[in-house]
């Protein structure tokens, strides 16, 4: 586990030293949300999220808690990544957010807190932007996404050579891939290590190559797949699908993984700014004097809204409760009316008599 900053667990989840469980679970789960490093990419979120992952592991355990507590980081320092997270369910804490906090098996978890083995590199990631509309945001649910990347070419099944045919091995580099050549100066002898001119590196010489792919053993391919986007998905959001990226450069190595950044889609009703939406509505001046009592759009369907007598031009209406979810949370942001006054251009001749009497009577009053 962690030694490097000691900073006191209660202080790293911002909660009193007499908070119950339950504050302690919510804490952690708003906190685990905004620096999860699948979605948040600023630098030092990663270390923040080990930070507050560590933090509850250790406060949401009576044992482990009362040893904190009774002695401080000593009692815990021996804690291995099993000890603090194997028996916290992360998938109940966070499940139907779309985002991977499995503790096991290769989740976050696994890459966060222990190192990879050694042995090949893992395959490069792919980003792609995914434009979701404002009622996908509001529901979620199920979204495809279509994307290219580099796969393992299905005619040669990667070898490179015509089916039916084999590589051979390279006779000018004995299947090295690179040549070494010594020189001996006094008594010191220089080696210089060359690529093999003859396979470019690769150890076999194809005589037949594949149809499909060239002896490359690789080929561009479109891919599709469905996403779960979760309700009140966060402008930016990046969903991670493990091994779904390049494939590794050398063999046996796993491939990348794809990154999903969730865009909302632009929509000429609504503006978003986070989990509220603002929009404009216009309504007549004898409205704004005298208000009314009108039917506006909102995301879910129409709603009422009372304009007061005497609105000004600009004027903001806030309606509870009518925004996009907040994510993780469930709340609902608001819906924020500007209004603008429609000034008519054009008057009939008993508009312009009324316009002018109304003229008068201000000018008396004044």
């Amino acid at each position: 586990m962690s030694t490097n900053s000691q900073r006191d667990y209660y202080e790293v989840l911002g909660v009193p030293r007499d908070a119950d469980q339950k504050t302690i679970k919510e804490v952690f789960r708003s906190l685990a949300l905004r620096y999860h490093p699948d979605r948040n990419k600023e630098p030092g979120a990663e270390e923040r999220f080990k930070e507050i992952a560590e933090a509850y592991a250790v406060l949401s355990d009576p044992k482990k808690r009362a040893e904190y507590d009774s002695g401080g980081f000593s009692r815990v320092a021996d804690f291995s990544h099993e000890d603090l997270f194997g028996g916290i369910n992360f998938e109940d804490i966070f499940s139907g957010l779309g985002f991977d906090f499995d503790s096991g098996g290769g989740g976050l978890f696994d890459r966060v807190f222990r190192r990879r083995p050694a042995g090949p590199p893992q395959g490069e990631n792919i980003e792609v932007k995914l434009d979701v509309t404002l009622e996908r945001v509001l529901a979620g649910g199920e979204e495809t996404v279509s994307f290219t990347r580099t796969g393992i070419c299905p005619v040669c099944h990667g070898s490179g050579a015509k089916p039916g045919t084999e590589p051979l091995p390279c006779k000018a580099c004995k299947g090295q891939g690179r040549i070494i050549s010594s020189q001996r100066k006094g008594a010191i002898t220089f080696q210089q290590i060359t690529t093999c001119p003859a396979c470019h590196g690769r150890g076999v010489i194809i005589e037949s190559p594949c149809p499909n792919c060239g002896e490359r053993g690789k080929v561009e391919q479109e891919e599709s797949l469905s996403v779960k986007i979760p309700v009140g998905v966060e402008e930016g959001t990046a969903l991670r699908i493990p091994g779904r990226g390049l494939p590794s450069r050398e063999p046996g190595g796993i491939p990348g993984d794809l990154f999903v950044v969730v865009r909302t889609a632009p929509d000429s009703r609504f503006k978003r700014i986070g989990a509220d939406l603002w929009r404009d509505d216009t309504i007549e001046v004898a409205d704004a004097v005298l208000g009314t009592t009108k039917e506006v759009a909102a995301l879910d369907g129409p709603v009422k809204v009372t304009v007061l007598p005497g609105t000004q031009p600009g004027t903001v209406l806030r309606l509870r409760g009518k925004g996009l979810p907040e994510f993780g949370d469930g709340a609902r942001g608001n819906l924020y009316l500007r209004v603008q006054v429609h000034i008519p251009e054009r008057l009939s001749a008993e508009e312009l008599r009324l316009y002018e009497q109304l003229r008068a009577i201000s000018a008396k009053n004044r």
